[in-house]
């Protein structure tokens, strides 16, 4: 799958009831060492800024499960810094309360940083 179709892939999985992580991580599903249900399944408490109380966000969770499970470990902090520099946060709350960016297109953005270290 190329960048434009992970992208897609996610932010269709996000339109279908994902919560963020799950739709970044089930969006390289097809690359993972366990099942899509089983990454669903672990990503699941990650999503709303882990388990709903906004800390950390969901896409950047993911991205960094994503790496983790795939052996980049090295490249989470990177992908991190980007999307930093991209939404403008980490943290889920406060990106909510820019209101800058739906959490839809940041799913895409997670899934397209991803797509251009894989």
């Amino acid at each position: 799958m190329d960048k434009k179709e992970r992208t897609e892939r996610a932010k269709a999985l996000h339109k279908q009831g994902c919560n963020c992580c799950q739709a970044v991580v089930l969006a390289y599903a097809d690359v993972l060492p366990i099942g899509a249900e089983q990454a669903s399944a672990v990503a699941a408490p990650f999503g709303r800024g882990l388990a709903g109380c906004r800390e950390v966000c969901g896409c950047v969770s993911g991205m960094a499960m994503v790496c983790g499970l795939t052996g980049r470990a090295d490249a989470a902090r990177q992908l991190i810094e980007r999307f930093r520099e991209l939404e403008g946060d980490i943290v889920c709350a406060r990106l909510l309360q820019k209101g800058k960016r739906p959490c839809n297109e940041m799913v895409g953005d997670a899934a397209r940083l991803l797509a251009e270290v894989l």
